[in-house]
């Protein structure tokens, strides 16, 4: 089965030919990204490289249940959005592919879940049902076994006792919080940590003023008295994340990849250093889309991707391939 070579990829070459094999196998079996594809005049016949295969914009996860195959969902995560708007709904019919992806991705990067005490600070995604970020959270707090392990809203001098005592004594923390939150606990109080991790999840939630990566990650290093913000690059619609230990700059899991989509021309790809959009490759995603065009910012650093934000009126102008 496709599922079981997902998270056996070892190369490049056995990507792509894993890629191609899901896309063929969503073609067949997803009627929506089928009738895209079909639009573009793309197939399995005609497909032979990564380029070529159709990348569905981000937006169709706001209107279109988008399934493939015939079974149904375990689960639907869905996006936060401001009072009135759409949001985007990702119905997952596998609960273990999430599961099993995120685990393997987190032990990639930073060892057993086991070797932490995780402190979570993600009021924002507490105070709404359909989070996939709080759902990976919460898996990491049981898996880490530590009873110190836990969320937080808005008792940060809880947070900030637990954090500092922690630290001291020697426990390898990991701090996970949204931007603003993150923020708030170091205008409250300084500190000084040499055996955490602080990684930040993105977004101001309308709860403060947007701020560059560089100034953000400046408060924080400063705040929190480490060198390092780490970052995590995720969203509803997928089922792999990326990261960053630090300066924006991100690495993924052998079977995620990000190419850069040219902004003027939304089936054509920028090579090396240039700013365009972010497409992305999940297979982790087979059982619902795994290309798929965002409204995000970026350019390819080599093997890694600096993300730099979103396109000016997103909703409105993203991806231009809704003109289809």
């Amino acid at each position: 089965m496709l599922e079981n070579k997902i998270f056996e990829i070892s190369n490049e070459q056995e990507f792509k030919t894993l890629a191609l094999e899901v896309f063929k196998y969503q073609f067949e079996n997803n009627s929506i990204y089928s009738k895209f594809c079909s639009l573009l005049n793309r197939n399995p016949e005609n497909v032979n490289s990564l380029d070529e295969i159709p990348y569905l914009p981000i937006e169709f996860f706001k209107s279109e249940k988008l399934i493939t195959g015939t079974d149904e969902s375990q689960i639907t995560f869905s996006s936060s959005g401001t009072t009135g708007s759409i949001t985007s709904k990702h119905h997952v019919t596998d609960l273990r592919l999430y599961e099993k992806s995120f685990l393997k991705t987190f032990e990639l990067f930073y060892d057993s879940p086991e070797e932490y005490t995780f402190l979570a600070l993600l009021p924002s995604y507490l105070e709404r049902t359909g989070s996939s970020l709080i759902y990976m959270v919460d898996s990491l707090i049981n898996l880490s076994k530590d009873k110190n392990s836990g969320f937080y809203l808005d008792n940060l001098d809880e947070l900030s006792n637990m954090l500092e005592n922690l630290d001291k004594n020697g426990k390898k923390v990991f701090l996970i919080g949204v931007s603003f939150a993150l923020l708030d606990l170091v205008e409250k109080k300084q500190f000084k940590l040499k055996n955490t991790i602080v990684m930040e999840t993105g977004g101001m939630k309308g709860r403060r003023k947007e701020m560059i990566r560089e100034e953000l990650h400046a408060n924080l290093r400063e705040g929190f008295g480490i060198k390092q913000i780490h970052s995590e690059y995720g969203m509803t619609e997928l089922l792999s994340q990326a990261y960053s230990k630090g300066y924006g700059v991100f690495d993924c899991p052998p079977w995620m990849k990000i190419l850069i989509r040219d902004p003027e021309d939304a089936l054509s790809f920028l090579p090396n250093g240039k700013t365009g959009g972010i497409n992305v490759i999940d297979l982790a995603n087979i059982n619902s889309c795994s290309f798929i065009a965002t409204q995000d910012l970026g350019k390819q650093k080599n093997d890694q991707v600096e993300i730099l934000g979103r396109f000016d009126n997103s909703d409105v102008r993203g991806c231009n391939l809704l003109l289809l």
